[in-house]
């Protein structure tokens, strides 16, 4: 089990990361969330990660909060929920945020990210409430703002945040759509288009 990776950040192709690690690269998916609080390429990354081994292949997860792993570990657990849809809720919203949605009961909220259908939905509001407990009304029921930090500027960043939210399982015209909606003079990065696509995205309280 890899539980944790320090080292320098070479490269960010969401929801993909590269991270050089005393000369090896570990290739580690990340949720947009992870995504936004990440330094400067060239710069040290500490991340906590999840280590998931397949027939297929062996996928190695990362996440900038604690509270954000145990999220996707206990995603995981509810049945028709694997690493991709787990990652995809984590984009959408972090563990307070979810934690949040588990109070209030809604459904809409996670009817409205991608690959997440009614029955899937109404399955998360249940299991999660038996798996995840105490340590999520831990939580504070307020969601805490995010700090954008700054990332390196890339020359074509609309085609990388439409790439990322169709990795995340929206489709291209949808992606396309939102990203229109929310590209102005004053974005100038990939990272910053896709929080203002997701937050478009989310239903209106």
């Amino acid at each position: 089990m890899i539980g944790f990776i320090r080292g320098v950040l070479v490269s960010k192709s969401p929801p993909d990361i590269l991270v050089d690690v005393g000369g090896v690269g570990y290739e580690l998916q990340v949720p947009m969330t992870t995504l936004f609080q990440l330094p400067e390429l060239d710069c040290e990354v500490s991340l906590l990660t999840h280590f998931v081994v397949r027939e297929d292949a062996q996928l190695l997860y990362g996440f900038a909060e604690a509270e954000d792993r145990r999220l996707f570990r206990e995603l995981i657990k509810v049945s028709g929920v694997g690493p991709r849809l787990a990652l995809t809720l984590l984009s959408g919203m972090d563990a307070r945020a979810f934690a949040q949605c588990l109070q209030r009961d809604d459904l809409s909220a996670l009817v409205a990210l991608p690959g997440v259908g009614k029955r899937t939905a109404e399955r998360l509001l249940v299991e999660m409430r038996d798996k995840a407990g105490k340590w999520l009304e831990e939580l504070s029921p307020a969601v805490t703002g995010q700090t954008t930090v700054s990332v390196t500027p890339l020359l074509d960043y609309r085609a990388e945040a439409e790439q990322a939210l169709v990795a995340l399982g929206y489709k291209p015209a949808e992606a396309a759509k939102w990203l229109s909606a929310v590209d102005d003079a004053e974005v100038t990065s990939s990272a910053e288009l896709i929080r203002r696509a997701l937050k478009a995205a989310a239903p209106r309280a």
